[in-house]
């Protein structure tokens, strides 16, 4: 079988590949990726010796290269997309062209194709909850343009499943971390900034609320849908691990044996949702998939990894680490 990986040099496309090729050698894999902000070659150092492997540059947008693309292979796992809410709301533009034109893009062609695609999508699409925790059916209420992209580009894929008969299945899941993840995110950019002993900026009071899952675990459950998923339907998927941030900066903290007197709160971000939460009953009732990583343990190795991988990350541009992207 052959895969069309969508954005495979960021953080859970890469995570993804490497897992694929490690433990699945039934699939040939092709990935394209436009190489933007968040793409990073090293992360797929360790694929050169696999022979079922091909790179191409290239956008989603880019109608005719992503028809033959998608034309020679079975299955398009779409990962493509603007990602981080902060430069969302610094500029929208690229989340609209990538997260909804690109989508568009792929949604015109299966239509004519009949490929099936796996569109990995966010929790974020449902915006802040309370004290419940979302499944595949609740209301779409995002508070960021990142995550009004998400949305937006769901109720495309479900209009064309209707419409058009399209196959199409949709995995959405709550926050991810380990090895890989761009440094602007919250525990990367811990980790970083207090391997050097500098502050480490919290936004507002830090106790905003996100259920974290290790990127593996999130993994496994996308090759759980791609394998046994049903047509037409979405799943969610979550680790039960809902942790607020100052909690998770303490606890990098004091695993690297860093003070706490390096936390530096900061700005809150504007319209920063207080809690994200997904159940995820369908995908471990239906699938029989769970997590097996313990956050804890998931800390260590995240850690471990980039304290190990100095190379991986020293060159980055210091803007990645600003204490307030949104406003750069």
């Amino acid at each position: 079988m052959k895969l069309l990986v969508t954005g495979g040099l960021g953080f859970i496309g890469s995570n993804f590949i490497l897992n694929i090729l490690k433990n699945h050698n039934n699939f040939d894999i092709v990935n394209i990726d436009a190489e933007f902000y968040g793409a990073n070659f090293k992360n797929l150092d360790e694929i050169k010796k696999y022979e079922n492997y091909k790179f191409v540059h290239g956008n989603i947008t880019d109608y005719n290269l992503m028809s033959k693309l998608i034309t020679d292979c079975d299955i398009v796992v779409n990962f493509a997309a603007e990602s981080f809410v902060d430069r969302s709301i610094f500029d929208a533009n690229p989340f609209v062209e990538s997260n909804i034109r690109g989508v568009f893009t792929i949604l015109e062609i299966l239509r004519k194709t009949k490929k099936r695609l796996l569109h990995i999508s966010t929790d974020e699409i449902f915006g802040s909850l309370k004290s419940e925790s979302a499944d595949e059916n609740y209301r779409f209420n995002p508070s960021n343009p990142y995550a009004a992209t998400k949305a937006s580009a769901e109720l495309l894929i479900n209009s064309f499943v209707t419409t058009y008969d399209c196959d199409c299945i949709i995995t959405r899941c709550t926050n991810n971390y380990g090895p890989r993840q761009f440094p602007e995110k919250l525990i990367p950019k811990t980790i970083i900034l207090a391997s050097q002993g500098k502050k480490i900026p919290i936004y507002g009071n830090g106790k905003n609320i996100r259920d974290w899952i290790f990127v593996d675990d999130h993994c496994q459950a996308i090759i759980k849908v791609l394998l046994d998923g049903k047509s037409g339907e979405s799943y969610n998927v979550s680790a039960n691990n809902e942790v607020n941030n100052l909690t998770i900066t303490k606890k990098i903290l004091s695993i690297m044996e860093k003070p706490i007197d390096l936390v530096s709160f900061v700005d809150d971000r504007p319209g920063h949702d207080f809690r994200y939460s997904l159940n995820s009953s369908k995908i471990r009732n239906y699938l029989g998939w769970s997590e097996k990583t313990r956050f804890d343990d998931g800390l260590e190795i995240t850690i471990k990894w980039y304290l190990s991988h100095l190379n991986w990350w020293k060159n980055l541009s210091k803007k990645i680490l600003n204490p307030t992207p949104w406003k750069v």
